[in-house]
């Protein structure tokens, strides 16, 4: 039979999981997220993500495709997935796709642009509510210095000194498209726009512009770490308890349902 590409767009919340990547012990999205639909399909069917996440990290919407023969509407996927999922992972919606030639879709391959939010609790003592959900700063952060600071990484720039020593990807030359720091009450929300991201990149930049935030650097220190390329000048990777993968750009041609904003529901 005739193999059909399936993509779903996947939400979850990383604090039970060992990150997306599938391990040999379990424990992680895609080890859960495939025993669903094995489940619901009675085949193996093996998936594929437009970027892994790490432990603790959450996703809006990660994009995932399969490929398969059986034939189902679209939103059976969605429900018959969603039954045996766990509260914590929900399929948000589910499209087929072209799976030949030049026209075949990619969920990561197929990806133009990556955007991530890191929530950020800056209050003097720590709120339980917001375990798991938030990063948390006790000192107070200026927002300004950090924008300023921030407008030093927009552009095409090697990134090794935002790069975890266990990144494999082939060169570490991204694009930041944009960064935007705004703060709402006790919240400092960072939204990064990038072509692609490094392992930890975000974690990393969010570091060392809480270290500009809080006074201890200047805004144009930033710039020298990025040009030094040295990650030993850069902060320490940052908590992932904030770290939202929030969107995933593609060509319009693909008719993806996507969420049409990317927010956080509870902010």
């Amino acid at each position: 039979m005739e193999l059909k590409r399936i993509v779903l767009g996947v939400q979850y919340d990383g604090a039970p999981w060992h990150g997306w990547q599938t391990q040999p012990s379990g424990g992680t999205v895609q080890d859960t997220l495939e025993a669903a639909i094995k489940r619901f399909s009675l085949r193996d069917i093996k998936t594929t993500c437009a970027g892994r996440t790490d432990t603790g990290v959450h996703a809006l919407e990660q994009v995932v495709h399969f490929d398969t023969d059986l034939i189902r509407d679209t939103f059976s996927w969605v429900r018959g997935v969603n039954a045996f999922l766990p509260p914590s992972v929900a399929v948000r919606w589910a499209t087929e796709v072209s799976a030949e030639g030049q026209d075949a879709f990619h969920a990561r391959f197929s990806a133009t642009a990556r955007t991530y939010h890191y929530v950020l609790y800056n209050h003097p003592v720590r709120s339980p509510l917001l375990a798991g959900k938030a990063g948390w700063v006790f000192r107070p952060l200026e927002i300004g210095p950090m924008r300023e600071a921030a407008r030093h990484l927009i552009g095409e720039h090697d990134f090794s000194a935002f790069r975890a020593a266990e990144c494999q990807a082939k060169s570490p030359v991204k694009t930041m498209h944009d960064i935007r720091i705004e703060r709402r009450g006790d919240l400092i929300v960072f939204t990064l726009t990038a072509s692609a991201f490094l392992h930890h990149m975000v974690r990393n930049i969010v570091g060392s512009l809480i270290v500009v935030g809080n006074g201890n650097q200047p805004p144009q220190w930033l710039a020298g770490i990025l040009a030094d390329r040295d990650r030993s000048r850069a902060a320490p990777t940052f908590m992932p308890d904030g770290l939202y993968l929030a969107k995933i750009a593609y060509d319009e041609k693909w008719k993806l349902p996507q969420e049409s904003t990317g927010a956080i529901p509870w902010l």
